[in-house]
């Protein structure tokens, strides 16, 4: 699990720089799209992390970069549902932060840039 938190926090960091901001909230400010597998409580190490390497690259939730969640809670049939409300929203990327989640997002757009914690082929 740490090292599972070390790759989302310095992957937080690394892409800041790097995504398209086409996707804004009503406020203008990019659109996260978080899809896990797990409940909230279970991913809070990763979240945490993320938000700490998304905060040392200079964004922080409410005033530069919005957050949408959405967790399975080990129910993984709902994954390429929750995968399509976040297309449907739009977001400007999306973090899975499972296989199973990166797969989902994949089959849903070839258009929003997915973020995932393994190489999905």
């Amino acid at each position: 699990m740490r090292r599972r938190a070390l790759i989302f926090g310095l992957g937080g960091a690394a892409m800041a720089a790097a995504w398209p901001f086409h996707a804004r909230a009503p406020n203008g400010t990019p659109v996260i799209g978080f899809l896990g597998t797990l409940s909230e409580a279970q991913s809070g190490a990763q979240v945490a992390a993320f938000r700490r390497g998304l905060s040392q690259a200079g964004f922080e939730e409410g005033r530069n970069v919005a957050f949408e969640f959405r967790w399975a809670e080990g129910r993984y049939e709902r994954l390429p549902a929750m995968a399509a409300e976040l297309v449907r929203r739009p977001v400007s990327l999306i973090l899975a932060n499972a296989p199973p989640a990166a797969l989902s997002a994949k089959a849903t757009t070839a258009i929003i840039p997915i973020v995932a914690d393994e190489v999905i082929e």
